[in-house]
């Protein structure tokens, strides 16, 4: 490709409105233009790095087993209607209506699509397994657009879907897929982690989610450097930092505590340790008859160390609490403690109250907690002592750095990630409410067994540039990049010699299938080198009348401090050991 016949686009700065490295990258490198909100054209040079990522996508998913199909994006009402997601999804879930007045979806993500076609084509135990795929068009109409490609409305996505005849086949669907990511990111050169994690709205029980390791992602990946132990942190589990409670060792005392509201203030004021104090957070989950109405409430006081953040995911999944919970009102919370937020603790409540307790609170003992008066707290405070036992203890934290690992193979430690694959295991979920069933070997139907795997295409040019870019540009790994070579000839169009030259590298790559880029604009060195190392190109090869005539020609990749002088007649070899080619 000569960049003439190309369209090349670059920007000196990126627009006003561009968050982030990846967002303001791709728009300076003319990857991406904004049509709205979270709405992007892909521009030539962006659409040559998804085709390479879709391409290693297909051959990795043909090569796990799985089977391409297309479904399409406007998806009619009635099946998600059907799974109950037409109601439970919020205004994410774009829904529109034909001039019939039918109702849609412009779909997110295709479980009932799939669930619908499996039902109808899938009916004997013989045509199991089956996992079938695609890479299609996504809308979720997010309520805050950003961040480029990262957090857009519209974006490309490769889901797949297994269906097996039992949880045995389900578990072996869902390996083969965990391997095949493991493989596509491998290949596309990305550093990853692939991290145990919650099933979220999507419902289902095995988790993994692939997360590309960048300083600027919004996801916090716990792991142990010593062990296989990785998880997303609302997952990670949080073992009790205090094996066995200690005797009390102090008095039960009412502390005046002016003006001091946090436990972090309270624990300076008494020249505690912050790990010393316990924080009070209070749920509420309300009873509903048939109409929805709301007949009764229960509040709850939720425990964690001062140091501690509650994880709101982990109390979720707690037995009374996993059918929704809200935090309380200040009129439940006067109500039932008789104080406002910021004083609050387990002690003297006016009304009865469900106590869960983080393990490591409930292994605390002569703590600090709030003492439901304005302006005072409680210290010394003894379980069973001066307070009944907790109602409850849970793993109701976030962890933090230096934590044990809970395989007991050294400690924790986190770092951040951008997610940008997930598998599933679902079970029955949809089958279930779709009455995807089959005939097993005596002729009874059975529900079929599930497993769902998506990857972000188009997410992944955003990760991939926060990973890999410097103050010139993009950084891209070589699977990735829209040309791996970029060929700069110094007067190209003065010089007869270095056109000879570059012309002739040209062809010869290209007849080694390599995706090289020619740039015969004629532009100065300068310009034409910022062009390449905005876009990220790995591989640069120099041509110019000077080098020539010493026979040589400079090499440079776009992580090099410097260029290499090699001899004219051995830059094909020498490429050729870059590339692997």
């Amino acid at each position: 490709m000569k960049a003439s016949q190309f369209f090349i686009s670059t920007l000196k700065e990126a627009p006003a409105d561009a968050e982030i490295v990846s967002h303001k990258l791709m728009m300076r490198a003319g990857l991406i233009k904004r049509l709205g909100a979270g709405i992007y054209n892909y521009m030539p040079m962006g659409l040559r790095v998804i085709r390479k990522v879709e391409r290693i996508i297909r051959e990795e998913m043909d090569r796990a087993g799985a089977i391409e199909l297309l479904m399409p994006v406007v998806q009619p009402a009635e099946l998600w209607q059907e799974t109950g997601r037409w109601d439970k999804m919020g205004p994410e879930l774009l829904r529109v209506k034909d001039r019939h007045e039918r109702d849609f979806v412009i779909q997110p993500t295709s479980e009932e699509v799939i669930t619908d076609i499996a039902r109808q084509e899938l009916r004997s135990y013989r045509q199991l397994p089956k996992n079938f795929y695609h890479i299609q068009t996504k809308f979720r109409d997010e309520r805050r657009p950003r961040f480029g490609v990262m957090r857009g409305r519209e974006f490309t996505m490769k889901d797949a879907y297994s269906f097996d005849r039992d949880v045995e086949g389900a578990k072996k669907s869902y390996e083969a897929m965990y391997a095949a990511y493991c493989r596509i990111f491998d290949r596309l050169g990305l550093t990853y982690r692939a991290v145990a994690a919650d099933t979220g709205a999507i419902g289902g029980d095995l988790s993994h989610e692939f997360q590309v390791i960048a300083d600027t992602g919004e996801d916090a990946i716990v792991y142990c450097p010593e062990s296989d132990y990785a998880a997303n942190i609302e997952l990670a589990e949080a073992v009790a930092l205090i094996a066995e409670r200690a005797a009390a060792s102090q008095a039960l005392e009412k502390t005046p505590t002016p003006g001091k509201s946090t436990c972090a203030e309270v624990a300076e004021l008494l020249g505690l340790p912050l790990a010393r104090t316990v924080k009070s957070l209070v749920m509420a989950t309300d009873e509903k008859n048939d109409a929805g109405e709301v007949v009764g409430t229960q509040v709850w006081l939720l425990l964690v160390r001062g140091d501690h953040d509650l994880n709101e995911i982990k109390a979720g999944k707690l037995d009374g609490l996993k059918n929704g919970f809200r935090f309380a009102t200040e009129a439940e919370i006067v109500e039932h403690f008789g104080c406002k937020p910021g004083y609050l603790g387990p002690i003297g409540t006016r009304k009865p109250v469900k106590v869960v307790a983080d393990r490591t609170v409930a292994n605390m003992s002569d703590f600090v907690c709030g003492a439901n008066e304005a302006d005072f707290h409680y210290t010394g405070v003894n379980w069973g002592r001066d307070l009944p036992e907790p109602d409850l203890v849970a793993d109701i934290r976030n962890v933090v750095e230096g934590d044990p690992s809970p395989d007991g193979k050294g400690r924790l430690a986190i770092q951040r990630g951008i997610e940008v694959g997930h598998v599933f295991y679902l079970g029955t979920k949809y089958s279930k409410a779709m009455n995807a069933t089959y005939l097993d070997e005596t002729g009874k139907p059975r529900l079929m067994e599930m497993g769902c795997y998506g990857i972000g295409v188009t997410r992944i040019l955003g990760a991939a540039i926060e990973q890999n870019h410097d103050e010139r540009g993009i950084i891209w790994p070589d699977a990735m990049a829209p040309f791996t070579v970029v060929i700069c000839p110094i007067g190209y169009d003065r010089s007869e010699e270095v056109r000879a030259a570059a012309d002739r590298l040209h062809g010869e790559l290209q007849a080694l299938g390599v995706d090289v880029m020619l740039d015969d604009r004629g532009e100065r060195p300068g310009a034409m080198f910022a062009d390449w190392e905005l876009i990220g190109i790995p591989h640069r090869v120099v041509i110019s009348d000077r080098g020539l005539k010493d026979g040589k020609v400079e090499y440079q990749g776009r992580r090099d401090a410097q260029a290499t002088a090699v001899a004219a007649g051995e830059v094909v070899a020498w490429l050729q050991g870059k590339l692997s080619v």
